[in-house]
């Protein structure tokens, strides 16, 4: 809780991303919906991850490089408000005495636009408003916040739409925008370096040579693209739960990986207590692969729940150590050109996973595509590992990235402005940073 009792930017941060979560699973709930009920085509439902994924792809770079030329604060500021006017939209066209098919997806894709623009700005602020120590709780607390939003807000979805209706769930999650930009509002200003250029395809090609050169970062990020590729069965949860004559416990299917993330969150403290973070990331993801490769074995509906709330557990634990490799390592400069390649990191595998699960099981059955998919992530793992020796033999303790950044925090804060981000956090020749940034988890 150390973040959260010292930083009041964080406390701020975490409270108006809590809400913000928690009314966009509002309408992840709602919109699939109300497309099913208009179209009644499980393909026209299943498109709507595409027109999302794309646009995340797209803007994702950009939106890092955004973050390292404009001011940090106002850029969460203006995406939150536009998101949340995303929603506004879906509630106006709710309202229509019959509501329309293609403005679904023009919101969708704009929504993934707009997330796009704005995530690289949330995950490189993070380390200018919390002290270099602390960075993995937070990084642990932005996890639990998202697992709280996951878990709640589809439950008080699913109560709205059985007893209020599709509008009253775009009008739920408009209202949480209104508060989340009010609170992003009372940030601190977190402007650019001094020296910033503007966003550029020159720039952003700039972050993507810098990442290159971290064998240890590429490490992370090919490792999180093998668990959600191999690893990733949500889409054929609902397949699984008849296959265990237990349809009743498809909706803890879905909150087991969050649940397990959750005990992780609650549990972090002894995460700050381990240095070889890269071998971590390789053991979690590993211990991922297996668990999910145990529940596509077994028929007890209890024993699967529990193997998939162990499996979320791991994705957490592997999380919190990315995020701190991350934030320990890449300096202010390039922070958030590296939070757009991280988010393309892991926006492209989850997507992927569930293109490979449903396929695998239209081509053998659904079992085979859970296990097998586990051990392949199993098996992939172990070939990254052996093939990254840089990021198995990497340590927080020793790392030239990791002690140039401790060095940057204590400068910072001896001249007093502590774990703020005014003017001196930002400009990366103040404290002596001299190479580039960004990233962190996937709350």
């Amino acid at each position: 809780m150390a973040p959260w009792r010292t930083s009041r930017d964080f406390r701020l941060l975490w409270c108006g991303g809590a809400i913000t979560i928690f009314g966009s699973s509002l309408t992840l709930v709602a919109l699939p919906l109300q497309l099913k009920e208009l179209t009644g085509s499980t393909l026209a439902v299943g498109a709507l991850g595409a027109v999302e994924l794309v646009p995340l792809i797209v803007f994702g770079l950009y939106g890092g490089a955004l973050a390292d030329a404009l001011d940090r604060r106002r850029l969460i500021v203006r995406t939150e408000a536009a998101l949340g006017l995303t929603s506004v939209l879906l509630l106006l066209n709710s309202l229509l005495p019959h509501p329309l098919v293609w403005p679904l997806y023009v919101i969708a894709a704009a929504a993934g636009a707009l997330t796009a623009l704005q995530r690289p700005a949330l995950d490189a602020i993070v380390p200018r408003i919390v002290p270099h120590d602390q960075l993995a709780a937070a990084a642990a607390l932005n996890s639990l916040r998202w697992q709280i939003g996951s878990i709640a807000g589809p439950a008080v979805a699913g109560w709205l739409l059985a007893y209020a209706g599709l509008r009253w769930s775009y009008a739920a999650d408009a209202a949480t925008f209104a508060v989340s930009v009010l609170l992003a509002r009372k940030l601190a200003p977190s402007p650019a370096s001094h020296d910033a250029a503007g966003p550029s395809l020159r720039g952003i090609a700039e972050g993507a040579r810098y990442a290159w050169s971290r064998k240890e970062l590429l490490g992370t990020y090919a490792i999180d693209l093998a668990a959600m590729l191999f690893a990733f069965p949500l889409a054929i949860f609902p397949f699984l739960a008849d296959e265990l004559d237990a349809p009743w416990a498809l909706g803890l299917m879905y909150a087991a990986l969050p649940a397990g993330s959750a005990v992780v969150s609650l549990t972090s403290g002894w995460t700050s207590r381990i240095h070889r973070q890269g071998r971590a990331v390789a053991l979690a993801a590993a211990g991922w692969g297996l668990a999910v490769a145990a529940a596509g074995q077994l028929h007890d509906v209890w024993l699967v729940l529990l193997l998939l709330t162990l499996a979320g557990s791991c994705d957490m634990v592997s999380g919190i150590f990315r995020s701190a490799m991350w934030n320990q390592t890449i300096p202010d400069e390039l922070r958030g050109r590296l939070a757009g390649i991280e988010l393309l990191s892991y926006s492209v595998g989850p997507q992927l996973g569930q293109l490979r699960a449903g396929g695998m099981a239209a081509l053998t059955s659904v079992r085979t595509s859970v296990w097998a998919g586990g051990v392949l992530c199993f098996g992939a793992v172990g070939l990254l590992a052996l093939t990254l020796p840089k990021l198995m033999a990497y340590d927080a303790r020793t790392d030239e990235h990791a002690r140039r950044k401790r060095q940057a925090s204590a400068a910072v804060q001896e001249s007093g402005t502590g774990g703020g981000s005014g003017s001196d956090v930002a400009d990366g020749s103040a404290v002596g940073r001299r190479t580039s940034h960004g990233v962190q988890d996937r709350s």
